[in-house]
């Protein structure tokens, strides 16, 4: 099993001997045909990771590891969940390529399910939430890390829904967001959830080639008309937080 190598300024994929890795903040991932490589979304969460000592985190929807691996590195413990198998293999297989497998509790379930009773200090989540078009629904593992359902929220609000059951008083959620799916929306939802809302960071990204070919499902749902007119080449991301205050 190959070690650690340096990690490139922001991340990036390096084939050796036919893997593809993955190496961020001195952490390799193993990837494979199974699991994305981090897309720019992930890769402004992690950016702005926030993990103090012995936190007690949930890595809701965790894919190959990434956020639950860079926790573990601080946290308490981590516990990762997935509904998709492949992705729970290959969490499993990070954390232990890292030397962090005994931090890092990875579950396989829907939801909250596989953490039921449990509470933590923070849940972080990059859930999928590109709009997706009933035509365009699919049961693979690819089509399942971007679908957010026919409006972007239908895998959001489980997180959010769910969140403050899963939170110790002071415990915070936080999760990426396409600007497009409205940040006033978005606040609003935490907020009827019985969650603080606060921005942790904002960035410009590339537009995501998935959404150009989704634009016109993508503007039907703008409700917060975000999206200038034309063709964008970029889409605003946010990272958004819900505190639990007691």
């Amino acid at each position: 099993m190959p070690g650690p190598v340096p990690c490139p300024a922001g991340g990036r994929p390096v084939t050796e001997g036919g893997t593809l890795l993955f190496v961020y903040e001195g952490c390799v991932f193993h990837l494979g045909d199974d699991v994305q490589v981090p897309k720019a979304g992930s890769r402004f969460l992690l950016r702005h990771l926030e993990v103090r000592e012995d936190d007690e985190v949930l890595d809701w929807g965790t894919g190959a590891g990434f956020a639950a691996v860079l926790a573990a590195r601080r946290a308490k413990r981590v516990v990762a969940i997935d509904i998709v198998p492949e992705c729970v293999a290959r969490a499993r297989q990070n954390a232990l390529l890292n030397g962090v497998a005994d931090r890092v509790d990875v579950r396989l379930g829907d939801g909250y399910a596989p953490a039921r009773g449990e509470t933590f200090d923070l849940i972080v989540s990059g859930a999928p939430q590109m709009p997706t078009p009933p035509e365009r629904e699919r049961e693979d593992w690819m089509a399942c890390a971007d679908n957010g359902g026919v409006d972007g929220w239908a895998v959001l609000d489980k997180l959010i829904g769910g969140a403050r059951a899963h939170l110790k008083p002071g415990g915070r959620l936080v999760f990426s967001l396409f600007g497009f799916l409205g940040e006033r929306t978005a606040r609003a939802k935490l907020e009827h959830a019985g969650l603080a809302a606060r921005e942790v960071a904002r960035e410009w990204q590339p537009f995501p080639r998935l959404g150009y070919e989704r634009l016109e499902h993508i503007r039907a749902h703008d409700v917060e008309r975000v999206l200038p007119g034309g063709v964008p080449r970029a889409v605003e991301r946010l990272l958004l937080e819900g505190r639990r205050e007691r």
